[in-house]
Protein backbone atom coordinates (compact mmCIF):
# COMPACT_ATOMS: atom_id res chain seq x y z
CA UNK A 1 0.00 0.00 0.00
CA UNK A 2 1.33 3.45 -0.85
CA UNK A 3 0.65 6.37 1.44
CA UNK A 4 1.32 9.72 -0.22
CA UNK A 5 1.57 13.20 1.15
CA UNK A 6 2.59 16.31 -0.79
CA UNK A 7 4.45 19.05 1.01
CA UNK A 8 3.82 22.67 0.20
CA UNK A 9 6.21 24.38 -2.19
CA UNK A 10 9.50 25.27 -0.57
CA UNK A 11 10.78 28.77 -1.11
CA UNK A 12 11.60 30.38 -4.43
CA UNK A 13 11.81 27.84 -7.23
CA UNK A 14 8.87 25.73 -6.09
CA UNK A 15 10.58 22.41 -5.23
CA UNK A 16 8.18 19.95 -3.57
CA UNK A 17 8.45 16.64 -1.74
CA UNK A 18 6.31 13.52 -1.82
CA UNK A 19 6.81 10.72 0.69
CA UNK A 20 5.56 7.26 -0.26
CA UNK A 21 5.40 4.60 2.46
CA UNK A 22 5.48 1.05 1.13
CA UNK A 23 3.39 -0.14 4.09
CA UNK A 24 1.82 1.89 6.90
CA UNK A 25 1.47 -1.10 9.26
CA UNK A 26 4.46 -1.92 11.43
CA UNK A 27 5.56 -3.41 14.77
CA UNK A 28 8.16 -2.33 17.35
CA UNK A 29 11.57 -3.55 16.27
CA UNK A 30 10.48 -3.60 12.62
CA UNK A 31 11.27 -1.31 9.71
CA UNK A 32 9.18 1.25 7.85
CA UNK A 33 10.21 1.37 4.20
CA UNK A 34 9.44 3.99 1.64
CA UNK A 35 10.74 6.52 -0.82
CA UNK A 36 11.14 10.30 -0.74
CA UNK A 37 10.62 11.96 -4.12
CA UNK A 38 11.79 15.54 -4.60
CA UNK A 39 10.33 17.36 -7.59
CA UNK A 40 12.45 20.20 -8.94
CA UNK A 41 10.79 23.55 -9.55
CA UNK A 42 11.44 26.25 -12.13
CA UNK A 43 15.06 26.90 -11.12
CA UNK A 44 18.04 24.87 -9.91
CA UNK A 45 18.21 24.63 -6.11
CA UNK A 46 20.85 23.53 -3.61
CA UNK A 47 19.52 20.82 -1.29
CA UNK A 48 21.36 21.04 2.02
CA UNK A 49 19.86 17.98 3.62
CA UNK A 50 17.12 15.35 3.57
CA UNK A 51 16.08 13.20 6.53
CA UNK A 52 13.27 11.00 7.78
CA UNK A 53 12.36 10.16 11.36
CA UNK A 54 9.62 9.09 13.74
CA UNK A 55 7.57 11.57 15.73
CA UNK A 56 5.07 11.19 18.58
CA UNK A 57 2.63 13.66 20.08
CA UNK A 58 3.27 13.48 23.81
CA UNK A 59 1.59 14.93 26.90
CA UNK A 60 3.84 17.10 29.06
CA UNK A 61 3.06 18.13 32.64
CA UNK A 62 4.68 21.32 33.87
CA UNK A 63 3.54 22.49 37.27
CA UNK A 64 -0.22 22.80 37.09
CA UNK A 65 -0.24 22.96 33.30
CA UNK A 66 -0.49 20.16 30.75
CA UNK A 67 0.17 20.51 27.03
CA UNK A 68 1.00 18.48 23.93
CA UNK A 69 4.49 18.34 22.44
CA UNK A 70 5.74 16.73 19.22
CA UNK A 71 8.88 14.70 19.98
CA UNK A 72 11.03 13.22 17.22
CA UNK A 73 12.47 10.05 18.77
CA UNK A 74 14.55 8.70 15.88
CA UNK A 75 16.04 10.31 12.79
CA UNK A 76 18.05 9.18 9.76
CA UNK A 77 19.82 11.46 7.29
CA UNK A 78 19.41 10.35 3.67
CA UNK A 79 22.56 11.15 1.73
CA UNK A 80 24.39 14.46 1.59
CA UNK A 81 23.93 17.83 -0.06
CA UNK A 82 23.29 18.04 -3.80
CA UNK A 83 21.98 20.35 -6.50
CA UNK A 84 18.42 19.70 -7.66
CA UNK A 85 18.02 20.56 -11.31
CA UNK A 86 14.95 22.48 -12.46
CA UNK A 87 12.14 20.05 -13.32
CA UNK A 88 14.14 16.97 -12.25
CA UNK A 89 12.83 14.25 -9.95
CA UNK A 90 15.20 12.96 -7.27
CA UNK A 91 14.04 9.71 -5.57
CA UNK A 92 15.63 8.42 -2.37
CA UNK A 93 14.56 5.05 -0.89
CA UNK A 94 14.78 4.55 2.88
CA UNK A 95 14.34 2.00 5.63
CA UNK A 96 13.57 3.46 9.06
CA UNK A 97 14.02 1.20 12.08
CA UNK A 98 11.26 1.39 14.67
CA UNK A 99 12.57 1.42 18.26
CA UNK A 100 11.42 -1.49 20.41
CA UNK A 101 9.86 0.95 22.89
CA UNK A 102 7.62 2.57 20.28
CA UNK A 103 4.05 2.72 21.63
CA UNK A 104 1.35 0.67 19.92
CA UNK A 105 -1.38 2.58 18.10
CA UNK A 106 -3.58 -0.37 17.06
CA UNK A 107 -5.20 -3.28 18.92
CA UNK A 108 -7.05 -5.96 16.94
CA UNK A 109 -7.29 -3.67 13.93
CA UNK A 110 -8.77 -0.77 15.94
CA UNK A 111 -6.99 2.55 16.35
CA UNK A 112 -6.27 3.59 19.93
CA UNK A 113 -7.69 7.01 20.71
CA UNK A 114 -5.00 9.48 21.68
CA UNK A 115 -2.15 7.91 19.69
CA UNK A 116 -0.36 10.01 17.06
CA UNK A 117 2.84 8.53 15.62
CA UNK A 118 4.19 9.01 12.13
CA UNK A 119 7.13 9.36 9.77
CA UNK A 120 8.53 12.87 9.44
CA UNK A 121 10.21 14.06 6.25
CA UNK A 122 12.49 17.09 6.44
CA UNK A 123 14.00 18.87 3.45
CA UNK A 124 16.45 21.74 3.87
CA UNK A 125 16.95 24.02 0.88
CA UNK A 126 19.56 26.80 0.71
CA UNK A 127 18.03 30.24 1.26
CA UNK A 128 14.65 28.71 2.09
CA UNK A 129 12.87 27.62 5.29
CA UNK A 130 13.22 23.94 6.25
CA UNK A 131 10.03 22.05 5.54
CA UNK A 132 8.66 18.97 7.27
CA UNK A 133 5.55 16.81 7.26
CA UNK A 134 4.11 13.81 9.09
CA UNK A 135 2.79 10.60 7.50
CA UNK A 136 0.92 8.51 10.12
CA UNK A 137 1.80 4.85 10.64
CA UNK A 138 -0.03 2.04 12.46
CA UNK A 139 2.07 0.35 15.15
CA UNK A 140 0.68 -3.07 16.06
CA UNK A 141 1.64 -4.91 19.27
CA UNK A 142 4.33 -7.55 19.42
CA UNK A 143 3.03 -11.10 20.09
CA UNK A 144 4.09 -10.85 23.75
CA UNK A 145 2.30 -7.51 24.11
CA UNK A 146 -0.81 -8.89 22.43
CA UNK A 147 -0.86 -11.79 24.90
CA UNK A 148 -1.09 -9.35 27.81
CA UNK A 149 -3.68 -7.18 26.07
CA UNK A 150 -5.76 -10.25 25.20
CA UNK A 151 -5.66 -11.30 28.85
CA UNK A 152 -7.19 -8.00 29.95
CA UNK A 153 -9.94 -8.37 27.35
CA UNK A 154 -10.53 -11.98 28.44
CA UNK A 155 -11.00 -10.80 32.04
CA UNK A 156 -13.64 -8.32 30.91
CA UNK A 157 -11.63 -5.09 30.97
CA UNK A 158 -12.74 -2.44 28.47
CA UNK A 159 -10.43 -0.02 26.70
CA UNK A 160 -10.81 3.53 28.01
CA UNK A 161 -8.03 5.62 26.50
CA UNK A 162 -4.33 5.72 25.67
CA UNK A 163 -1.76 8.48 25.88
CA UNK A 164 1.95 9.10 25.73
CA UNK A 165 3.55 10.98 28.60
CA UNK A 166 6.92 12.66 28.76
CA UNK A 167 9.07 11.25 31.55
CA UNK A 168 10.58 7.96 32.72
CA UNK A 169 9.26 4.94 34.61
CA UNK A 170 11.83 4.17 37.26
CA UNK A 171 13.29 0.69 37.41
CA UNK A 172 12.61 -0.15 33.76
CA UNK A 173 14.75 -0.45 30.63
CA UNK A 174 13.28 2.76 29.21
CA UNK A 175 15.47 4.86 26.93
CA UNK A 176 12.97 7.03 25.07
CA UNK A 177 12.00 10.34 26.72
CA UNK A 178 8.35 9.28 26.96
CA UNK A 179 6.18 6.22 27.66
CA UNK A 180 2.71 4.97 26.81
CA UNK A 181 -0.18 4.32 29.18
CA UNK A 182 -3.15 2.20 28.05
CA UNK A 183 -6.13 2.69 30.34
CA UNK A 184 -8.86 0.12 30.98
CA UNK A 185 -12.21 0.19 32.75
CA UNK A 186 -12.44 -2.82 35.11
CA UNK A 187 -15.29 -5.37 35.04
CA UNK A 188 -17.80 -5.58 37.89
CA UNK A 189 -15.92 -8.24 39.89
CA UNK A 190 -13.19 -5.68 40.60
CA UNK A 191 -15.70 -3.28 42.09
CA UNK A 192 -13.13 -1.37 44.15
CA UNK A 193 -11.13 -0.34 41.10
CA UNK A 194 -11.58 2.85 39.12
CA UNK A 195 -9.22 1.91 36.29
CA UNK A 196 -6.02 0.03 35.46
CA UNK A 197 -3.19 1.60 33.46
CA UNK A 198 -0.83 -0.62 31.46
CA UNK A 199 2.61 0.29 30.09
CA UNK A 200 5.12 -1.71 28.03
CA UNK A 201 8.85 -0.95 27.90
CA UNK A 202 10.55 -3.36 25.50
CA UNK A 203 13.96 -4.06 24.03
CA UNK A 204 15.06 -6.79 21.63
CA UNK A 205 15.00 -9.49 24.34
CA UNK A 206 12.20 -8.79 26.80
CA UNK A 207 9.78 -6.16 28.03
CA UNK A 208 8.82 -4.65 31.35
CA UNK A 209 5.07 -4.71 31.99
CA UNK A 210 3.95 -1.99 34.39
CA UNK A 211 0.47 -1.93 35.93
CA UNK A 212 -1.02 0.89 37.93
CA UNK A 213 -4.23 0.19 39.84
CA UNK A 214 -6.36 3.25 40.59
CA UNK A 215 -8.67 2.69 43.57
CA UNK A 216 -12.09 4.30 43.66
CA UNK A 217 -12.37 6.97 46.37
CA UNK A 218 -14.67 5.94 49.19
CA UNK A 219 -16.93 7.98 51.41
CA UNK A 220 -14.28 8.35 54.12
CA UNK A 221 -11.09 7.79 52.08
CA UNK A 222 -9.30 9.13 49.07
CA UNK A 223 -8.32 7.09 46.03
CA UNK A 224 -4.87 5.52 45.89
CA UNK A 225 -2.57 3.94 43.30
CA UNK A 226 -0.76 0.63 43.48
CA UNK A 227 2.03 -0.29 41.08
CA UNK A 228 3.21 -3.67 39.88
CA UNK A 229 5.88 -4.52 37.32
CA UNK A 230 7.16 -7.78 35.92
CA UNK A 231 9.30 -8.92 33.00
CA UNK A 232 8.12 -10.95 30.02
CA UNK A 233 10.43 -12.50 27.43
CA UNK A 234 9.54 -11.66 23.85
CA UNK A 235 10.00 -15.28 22.80
CA UNK A 236 9.07 -17.31 25.90
CA UNK A 237 5.71 -15.88 26.96
CA UNK A 238 3.58 -18.72 25.57
CA UNK A 239 3.76 -20.96 28.65
CA UNK A 240 1.88 -18.60 30.98
CA UNK A 241 -1.88 -18.22 31.39
CA UNK A 242 -1.76 -14.43 31.54
CA UNK A 243 -5.45 -14.00 32.31
CA UNK A 244 -5.09 -16.24 35.37
CA UNK A 245 -1.85 -14.51 36.37
CA UNK A 246 -3.37 -11.04 36.20
CA UNK A 247 -6.58 -12.10 37.94
CA UNK A 248 -4.62 -13.68 40.79
CA UNK A 249 -2.53 -10.56 41.32
CA UNK A 250 -5.46 -8.17 41.08
CA UNK A 251 -7.45 -10.29 43.53
CA UNK A 252 -4.54 -10.55 45.99
CA UNK A 253 -3.82 -6.84 45.95
CA UNK A 254 -7.49 -5.97 46.21
CA UNK A 255 -8.22 -8.33 49.09
CA UNK A 256 -5.15 -7.22 51.07
CA UNK A 257 -6.36 -3.64 50.86
CA UNK A 258 -10.04 -4.51 51.31
CA UNK A 259 -10.85 -3.09 47.88
CA UNK A 260 -13.00 -6.00 46.73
Amino acid sequence: MAFKKLLASLGAGGASVETVLTEVNAVPGGVVQGEVRIQGGSVNQDIEGLSVGLQARVEVESGDQEYKQDIEFTKVRLGGAFELQAGAVHAVPFGLEIPWETPVTMIDGQSLRGMHIGVTTELAIARAVDSSDLDPINVHPLPAQKAILDAFIQLGFRFKNADMERGHIRGTRQRLPFYQEIEFYPPSQYRGLNQVELSFVADEHAMDVILEMDKKPGLFSEGSDTFRSFQVGLNDFHGTDWAAYLNQWLSEVGSKRNWF
